[in-house]
């Protein structure tokens, strides 16, 4: 399975989300230096992950007539030569604009790098495969998010710009052995599920994705920096691990009963992050939600696809994932004044929890009529 193309694919993926996750939580930080206060510090994450979501849209028709290798080249380009500007200025009409190319970027590079990985499996291994993935890009959130928090406040921002900019440009030195080909003919979903289960799958993916999106946001903002750092280290170590895990065991016994103890997992974690001066509270919280988001990232994807063909699935479920958080962290923001962080947190893990029906009979009899785990 861990073929030459796949490693190549893997390095280039992991090269661009690590310039990514470096800057994540520095840069609304470094946009609230500017005088944005806590709205512009969001209006920075939620600008990002719409150009996000409207480059993802557009990269199924950019693998249909460029090719894997040529659209994953402009995503690497688009996440490092933007994140160089940043030290020009920490004015939000600035730091938004410089975080809108980025946002495209990493639209580009996840869309793309998701449907090559289940083009590139086995079918009969695709759930592990997607787990590997999911490690591989993984890692980055591991060292970056935590990271580039820290280094923001020991070194200043500018050394923190200039790694995160020169890292995924690296990465352009693994496009070269990329198979240039185009997305494979996407299959018609099967059974009684079809389109409808796919926005359902999409629809509660999503509503996992506003907690991460208020969650890496506006934990530092919550608590302290010290304290955010570790419990994003935390999640950033239990979301890959869980991925991976609920691959092998969605190819052995179905994905679809990982649903409910994953969207369960997430709202406890969020729920727990009421207590924002409670170092034990805050990071097992984070430790219980990063499982439950790795579970429900591959159970959520592996499902579909079931469904779809490669590049369609990987831009709804990429799609799902960054409007979530862009909602989240926009979202939160605006209602921050009315209800606290504590009282916010808790009304987000009853978003996630409300998202529990999605996850019910309806999906196992869908799974049940595609064909069965191996």
């Amino acid at each position: 399975m861990m073929t030459r193309e796949m490693n190549l694919m893997m390095a280039a993926s992991t090269a661009g989300l690590l310039g990514f996750y470096l800057l994540f939580s520095s840069v609304p930080l470094y946009a609230a230096t500017g005088g944005a206060g806590g709205l512009g510090a969001g209006a920075v994450t939620g600008a990002m992950m719409l150009a996000t979501v409207v480059a993802e849209l557009a990269v199924p028709w950019l693998l249909s007539r460029l090719g894997y290798r040529a659209v994953l080249g402009l995503g690497l380009v688009l996440l490092g030569l933007p994140a160089l500007a940043l030290p020009v200025s920490a004015a939000v009409g600035w730091v938004v604009a410089v975080s809108v190319l980025r946002g495209a970027g990493l639209g580009i590079l996840v869309v793309a790098g998701t449907a090559l990985t289940a083009e590139l499996v086995p079918e009969e291994r695709r759930g592990e495969g997607l787990g590997l993935y999911g490690v591989a890009v993984g890692v980055p959130s591991v060292l970056g998010l935590p990271v580039g928090l820290w280094a923001s406040e020991a070194l200043g921002f500018g050394p923190v710009f200039a790694v995160a900019g020169l890292v995924p440009l690296a990465g352009l030195a693994a496009v070269p052995g990329l198979p240039g080909k185009r997305p494979t003919a996407a299959k018609r979903a099967g059974g009684e599920d079809g389109g409808g289960g796919l926005a359902g799958l999409a629809l509660l993916f999503a509503a996992v994705t506003t907690a991460t999106g208020v969650l890496v946001t506006f934990l530092p903002l919550a608590g302290t920096p010290e304290l955010a750092s570790a419990a994003l280290l935390v999640q950033s170590l239990a979301t890959p691990a869980a991925r991976w895990w609920a691959g092998r065991h969605g190819d052995r016994h179905g994905s679809a009963g990982l649903l409910a103890p994953g969207v369960l997992a997430c709202a406890a974690g969020v729920a727990l992050q009421a207590w924002t001066d409670g170092p034990v509270a805050v990071v097992a919280g984070m430790a219980l939600f990063g499982a439950g988001f790795g579970v429900v990232q591959n159970a959520t994807l592996a499902l579909m696809f079931e469904r779809g063909g490669a590049a369609r699935v990987s831009a709804l479920w990429n799609l799902a994932y960054d409007a979530g958080m862009g909602v989240g962290a926009m979202g939160f923001g605006l209602v921050l004044g009315l209800t606290g962080y504590a009282a916010g947190f808790g009304l987000v893990a009853l978003l996630v929890a409300a998202t529990l029906p999605l996850a019910g009979p309806r999906v196992r009899t869908a799974a049940a009529s595609a064909p069965p785990p191996r």
